[in-house]
């Protein structure tokens, strides 16, 4: 695969986890309260977000750099807390990000693809022309 069907790929798995946090949030409710009380609501939260810093590391640096208004670092610093201090994890944190993070995270990826889809699409466009466009010159 090359690099830019990979960071696609990548921006499409992350996606993925965004939205799931967001039928997760519908599901066990829009509430602090609620997801501060729910172990399975805290845990599945934590896991989506754990998956999303993980993945930004197989985004490419130059991908990293040509979208550096996206906090790729501070994703992947919440992904070692989820990791590695667990237990240490600040729920009002987690639920920051949930409600304010993931939401813009979302609607950023959802951005850069509906982009590369474009681009996809006026190169499809293109080389079919060109294609019709040699047929009748000969």
């Amino acid at each position: 695969m090359d690099k830019v069907n990979k960071n696609i790929s990548v921006l499409k798995h992350i996606l993925r986890y965004c939205q799931e946090i967001t039928d997760m949030v519908a599901r066990f409710g829009d509430s602090f309260e609620s997801f501060e009380k729910d172990v399975a609501y805290k845990h599945a939260c934590s896991m989506c977000i754990f998956q999303i810093g993980e993945l930004t590391t197989h985004l490419t640096d130059d991908f990293k750099r040509a979208y550096d208004h996206i906090p790729w670092r501070s994703i992947k610093a919440m992904r070692n807390v989820a990791a590695h201090a667990y237990g240490k994890m600040s729920i009002e944190n987690t639920w920051d990000t949930i409600k304010q993070d993931i939401p813009t995270l979302s609607s950023q990826c959802a951005v850069i693809l509906s982009q590369y889809d474009a681009c996809n699409q006026l190169v499809l466009e293109t080389d079919y022309g060109q294609e019709n466009e040699d047929e009748f010159e000969q």
